[in-house]
């Protein structure tokens, strides 16, 4: 009987050509892992291009999983297993390998003309090159080809379920049952492929069989359930919790939600989800341009319902125009930009936190406009909800920027109850006594939303400067220079009704890692294992980027070093130190990947002057 050796936590990479179905893979075992009670943390990696050159190391997809035993955050620094079903796979993401790790790699796929194709001099698998890891070799093509043979498909889509081989395999070594990843391949795929799902199933149990009587491995690891707060959980990806959270703002508002897109990656699947949700009133629109998805928008919202746009850098560009006339109409839009690396199209496919100057100034004249950030695939519903309930309450647009590692991530999203959700209810104006369209409200300043064609109260619409209270168009100076200021006050009192900055760990100290968007997990891990090994470290997160939080300014000021990761050159650094007059130390990195635990923690060991050594938790297999 195998050994059976419990662990804390895992991290698997799949990796393989864009073709082998290595996102399904790496989806699969997620969902398994998520019904099993697992904490989860993803990352996705795949080719900009539809269909890079097989065998290239422009065509590797891969998919990193960490699952635990406990509250995580991050997919991990180094993967402790790596699936490698071709020499690209194996040459992308040797390097990200833990030493000593372990590495299960298609045999069948290390001919000569595919390991020179990967760029390999020599045969990685004779060359020694290897000796620092465990080494898994498996015919996976060839026994897969063998478990289908009886279904009739052909031979291209046999080799086509060679991931489902590998993912048996998996699912043994982690001491799973392959059934409920059956049951997730009927639902998913019979009724449209039945050959294909049958296929698949066959070779996942072909791989599961293979890994239980070769005896290849010396034993299964076990990780228990993670104790997380009560409640009902779904896996969610950042994208998913986004749409979820635009619907459930369109609810708490009661208001129809209308959302307007050009397709764009990283950003286009929060339309695909939303044109699934048109049962609840949702209307999608799949627009011409990204200056048309705008004008919907704009024109939505005048119309009385949430207007919604989505896009990503590039998008953001063409869209500046016309968030520009939000601004002056003074509208409820909320624009979402799911950032990625840059400029022009840049790396579609890769993650960035480069355009907060863009969402902070990047509009012709004085035009302000309110900025929140999520942390994590999670908090993409609660900073969805965020973004409307500051839109309608302030009458003003809200840029939310996600980015391309949040949106393809996923993690466990518990499903609040209603009573956890704030109160959004719209009131329209329909008073005739008071007809001013741009009459302020004296605590927010907005003016009030009226929707068109209501008897009594019609009012010009337009790019123009407006006369302060009715509206009208108005070319004189000193008016300009008021409007000007109430569409400043406007974003400023916005911190009247945001929480407070929080930090984590001490109050005072040496040290504080501020962060903004998906920093989140690696810069909050990285303070813990500083505070586990004696040193005075905190952490604090940033969600509201313009304005900040009321008691910033103060939270900074509290420690000896300010210490801020940014996956740009430092754009918030700049922001914060011009407020403020705190000298922050940048750590920026603009490679398209999120940063690890461990670089963070290097650089706090430099800033602290090697005070004591940190000592990162090891990788487990």
């Amino acid at each position: 009987m195998s050994n059976h050796v419990e662990i804390k936590n895992a991290v698997i990479r799949f990796a393989g050509d864009s073709g082998d179905g290595i996102q399904i893979t790496g989806s699969m075992f997620t969902h398994e892992s998520a019904i099993l009670g697992h904490d989860i943390s993803t990352m996705p990696d795949f080719p900009a291009e539809i269909r890079a050159p097989a065998g290239t190391l422009a065509g590797v997809s891969s998919f990193q999983l960490n699952f635990s035993s406990y509250e995580i955050d991050t997919p991990g620094d180094q993967p402790a297993v790596l699936v490698a079903l071709n020499p690209a796979a194996l040459r992308a993401n040797i390097m990200d390998l833990a030493p000593g790790g372990a590495i299960i790699l298609n045999s069948d796929a290390f001919t000569k003309s595919e390991w020179q194709k990967a760029g390999y001099a020599s045969d990685p698998l004779a060359d020694h090159s290897l000796s620092g890891f465990k080494i898994y070799p498996i015919p996976v093509s060839s026994l897969t080809l063998a478990a289908v043979e009886n279904t009739g498909i052909s031979r291209k889509q046999a080799v086509q379920c060679k991931n489902m081989f590998t993912l048996g395999v998996i699912t043994w070594l982690y001491d799973r049952s392959i059934e409920p990843i059956k049951r997730y391949i009927d639902k998913r795929y019979s009724a449209i492929r039945p050959e294909m799902a049958e296929a698949n199933k066959l070779a996942l149990q072909a791989g599961y069989n293979y890994a239980d009587t070769v005896e290849l491995f010396t034993g299964k690891y076990q990780i228990t359930a993670a104790k997380l707060p009560p409640g009902v959980y779904r896996r969610v990806t950042g994208n998913e919790a986004t749409a979820l959270g635009m619907l459930t703002a369109s609810e708490l508002c009661g208001r129809p939600l209308f959302y307007a897109s050009y397709p764009i990656t990283p950003a286009s699947d929060i339309l695909h989800e939303l044109s699934k949700l048109r049962h609840f009133g949702v209307i999608t629109m799949q627009a011409e341009d990204e200056i048309a998805a705008m004008g919907m928008a704009i024109g939505a919202a005048y119309g009385g319902s949430l207007g919604l746009t989505g896009t990503s850098g590039p998008g953001m560009a063409l869209k500046s125009e016309a968030i520009g006339l939000a601004v002056m109409t003074e509208l409820p839009v909320v624009i979402i930009n799911v950032q990625r690396g840059g400029p022009s199209t840049g790396l579609p496919t890769k993650t960035e936190q480069a355009d907060l100057l863009q969402a902070m100034f990047g509009r012709n004249g004085e035009s302000p406009v309110a900025i929140v950030a999520p942390a994590t695939p999670a908090d993409c519903f609660h900073m969805a909800i965020e973004a409307f309930r500051i839109a309608v309450r302030y009458m003003i647009p809200v840029v939310y920027l996600s980015d391309g590692y949040l949106a393809n991530g996923s993690e466990p999203w518990r499903i609040p109850g209603p009573e956890e959700l704030p109160s959004m209810r719209v009131k329209f104006h329909r008073d005739r006594d008071m007809p001013l369209p741009y009459v302020r409200d004296p605590q927010t300043l907005s003016r009030p939303w009226i929707v068109p064609g209501t008897p009594g109260l019609e009012h010009r619409i337009g790019g123009l400067e407006k006369q302060d209270g009715t509206g009208d168009v108005s070319y004189n100076s000193r008016n300009h220079e008021i409007m000007v200021g109430y569409r400043a006050e406007k974003v400023r009192r916005i911190a009247e009704v945001i929480p407070p900055l929080t930090v984590s760990g001490p109050e005072t100290g040496d040290l504080l890692i501020l962060g903004w968007g998906s920093t989140y997990g690696a810069i909050r891990h990285a303070a813990e294992n500083a505070r586990n090994q004696g040193l005075s470290v905190a952490s604090a997160h940033l969600k509201y980027l313009n304005p900040w939080p009321a008691n910033t300014g103060e939270v900074l000021g509290r420690y000896k070093h300010v210490l801020l990761p940014e996956l740009n050159s430092g754009q918030l650094r700049m922001l914060l130190r011009a407020e403020y007059l705190v000298d922050i130390i940048g750590m920026n990195k603009i490679m398209g990947k999120p940063f690890l635990m461990t670089e963070i923690e290097e650089k706090i060991q430099t800033i602290l002057g090697g005070v004591r050594p940190l000592k990162t938790a090891a990788v487990t297999c």
